[in-house]
């Protein structure tokens, strides 16, 4: 099974300008997310998806292997589609690494990898982490996560799911467990191909979660992981990140 991971990274986040490009500890953002995937056994290559010609030449003067693509992409996920017909090479599985995570872990990027091939009807893959702070099970930008037997997603909300009945809220999480999604993705090559044609369902707009337009159709299954990792949306976060080092 061969592996590609697609780091996008584009300039012009409305948040954080030229974040990918911010330096930490000696190292850009961007740099350490790619060093990040190679530590990953089961990656046979890794590639950033940019819009900005600063970016592409930044990746290169390290080594790396980055791609041009449109600035108009609406997803991360959009991005990856472009920059996957761009390589014009042959992949089983892609997969999907957030480009703001500096320490990203390479067993959360095997795991998200290894899913594909333990599991033959899984068309998309993705981690879940079990939710240790009860206050995050009724944080609206903590994506909740339920799944069967299988492991194979049903439904994710921003809502607390399940509602626990006859139970006061904050007893909650000592009757269920309850998962939060943790946002890297893989994907077959067909699947990713056939998403970014998929219209918006109107699950998908009232939670914004663009992975219910794909459980719409596709099987989805699930990794699971004990690390939280640590994203930088905004300046502020730089300094949860300097706490981390």
């Amino acid at each position: 099974m061969k592996v590609l991971a697609i780091i996008p990274a584009r300039f012009g986040s409305t948040r954080f300008p030229g974040k990918p490009l911010i330096d930490i500890a000696g190292k850009t953002l961007i740099q350490r997310v790619y060093e990040q995937c190679l530590k990953a056994e089961n990656i046979n290559k890794t590639v950033v998806a940019t819009d900005d010609e600063r970016i592409l030449q930044h990746v290169q003067s390290f080594g790396g292997n980055a791609v041009m693509t449109s600035s108009t992409h609406p997803t991360g996920t959009d991005r990856c589609v472009e920059a996957y017909l761009n390589l014009e090479e042959k992949y089983d599985v892609i997969l999907n690494i957030q480009g703001d995570e500096p320490f990203v872990d390479p067993q959360q990027i095997n795991s998200l990898a290894s899913i594909f091939s333990e599991n033959k009807d899984a068309e998309i893959g993705t981690l879940a982490k079990l939710i240790t702070d009860p206050a995050e099970i009724f944080d609206p930008k903590e994506a909740k996560i339920v799944f069967n037997d299988q492991k194979q997603v049903l439904y994710m909300s921003r809502s607390p799911i399940p509602y626990i009945k006859d139970l006061e809220t904050k007893l909650w999480h000592t009757k269920f467990d309850f998962y939060k999604h943790i946002g890297i993705y893989g994907f077959r090559e067909y699947t990713l191909l056939n998403i970014s044609k998929m219209q918006q369902t109107n699950l998908e707009k009232v939670e914004s979660l663009e992975q219910l337009r794909w459980l719409n159709t596709y099987k989805m299954y699930l990794g699971f992981t004990d690390i939280d990792t640590l994203s930088i949306d905004t300046p502020e976060d730089l300094r949860e990140i300097s706490k981390y080092l």
